[in-house]
């Protein structure tokens, strides 16, 4: 019985997907549920699983693009103890290890202070040479020749050059994607950037003094990117356009608060998003986060938990980078990035003092929000992270 393999839907807007690596080439025997190949989509690779046990045909290749619900092969269960053809074993004279050939001994002769060469027996002309000459050649170590090649009593060739300085490699899908998207921001939205800075101290102390109580409660660490969505939250709830988009010559406001979390993976930037962060408790968002960049950087997330998003936030400073410009994540009109931990000297009631300083940026699309909204709304992050207690306050 032939039990054909299809492309599974892959999420609302995805239609199409590349096929990736292949797992399971055709003749191979796969058990059900096996992992047989990849589908490269434009926001996700996701692995195709085997729909029955037997032996495994496939009519597609690498770098062929499919349909969502094309038949792209078959297994046929009636060959379920069938294995994949094992490579030819070479002939046996193949594996007869060929007899060694040693130089001929030198014939020294006095003849009047010339020593004559015998002639090479692998047929190319002899040389004259002068024994000590012809004994030192013998004995200096040379580099094996082909086995394919005859020996030679000339010097071996040197390996031949590259021609080449450069490597290509054909983009992934996803690749693609995040490079097309990056010039759709460009071209199709009036991006700006305001930038502020913010004492960790704070949000460092809360951490330090109840990291040990909150990981033996909840199983997680506490990380500061709790503080963040919390933080981010609260002022989208103040600035409402921060949360909206521009839908033709509409504006779309969300009344509900779906954060994405760069995360940087092997095959590019992914943004999963943390649901509903409104209603999260910060274990919540903490055990949320870790999952979901667990999935993203093994290649088991969903195309579902990437899908959405009304604000993002990126980690740049994970990277140890002081201060950028992150870029839109489309459709959004905001995203926040945070920075490297860096002390410093800062002024503090007229006293210098040293302190763990951040650098905020906030990008965002003018053509929905003002600057002055912009730098309301950053200043609100900064002050819920300076005096923690306002975000328990709902300040």
């Amino acid at each position: 019985m032939k039990v054909e393999i299809k492309v599974p839907t892959m999420g609302e807007s995805v239609v199409e997907a590349t096929i990736g690596a292949i797992l399971k080439p055709t003749g191979s025997a796969v058990k059900a549920d096996e992992e047989i190949l990849e589908l490269e989509t434009e926001k996700v690779n996701q692995v195709l699983y085997a729909p029955a046990v037997g032996q495994i045909h496939l009519s597609v290749k690498q770098g062929d693009v499919v349909k969502v619900g094309q038949t792209i092969g078959y297994v046929d269960s009636e060959k379920a103890g069938a294995s994949a053809p094992s490579p030819e074993k070479p002939a046996p004279a193949a594996e007869k290890k060929a007899p060694e050939t040693k130089p001929p001994a030198p014939i020294l002769e006095k003849p009047k202070g010339e020593a004559k060469q015998p002639e090479s027996k692998t047929g190319s002309q002899s040389v004259r040479k002068k024994a000590d000459e012809y004994i030192s050649e013998i004995s200096a170590p040379k580099l094996p020749l082909p086995p394919s090649a005859p020996a030679s009593a000339t010097t071996p060739s040197p390996p031949p050059r590259t021609s080449s300085r450069e490597t290509r490699q054909k983009m992934s899908r996803l690749r693609r994607t995040i490079a097309e998207r990056l010039v759709q921001v460009k071209n199709q939205t009036a991006m700006l950037t305001t930038f502020n800075e913010l004492d960790m101290s704070a949000v460092m102390q809360v951490r330090e003094k109840e990291q040990e109580n909150f990981q033996k409660k909840h199983g997680v660490k506490l990380g500061f990117m709790s503080f963040f969505v919390k933080a981010v939250v609260a002022a989208l709830q103040q600035f409402p356009d921060v949360n909206g988009r521009i839908d033709g010559d509409e504006i779309v406001y969300h009344h509900f608060y779906d954060i994405g979390i760069a995360v940087g993976t092997d095959k590019g930037l992914m943004v999963p998003i943390i649901r509903n962060a409104d209603q999260l408790s910060y274990a919540e968002i903490e055990k949320k986060l870790k999952d979901l960049s667990e999935k993203a950087r093994t290649g088991k997330i969903s195309i579902d938990e990437l899908t959405g998003g009304t604000f993002t936030i990126t980690n740049a400073g994970m990277y140890g980078s002081l201060n950028s410009t992150p870029i839109l994540n489309p459709p959004q009109s905001g995203i926040l990035g945070m920075h490297n931990i860096v002390k410093r000297p800062v002024a503090i009631n007229d006293q210098v003092v040293i302190r763990p300083m951040m650098y905020l940026a906030l990008s965002y699309d003018h053509r929905i929000i003002d600057g002055v909204t912009a730098v309301s709304f950053l200043m609100h992050i900064k002050k819920n992270l300076e005096e923690p207690a306002r975000l328990m306050l709902d300040l």
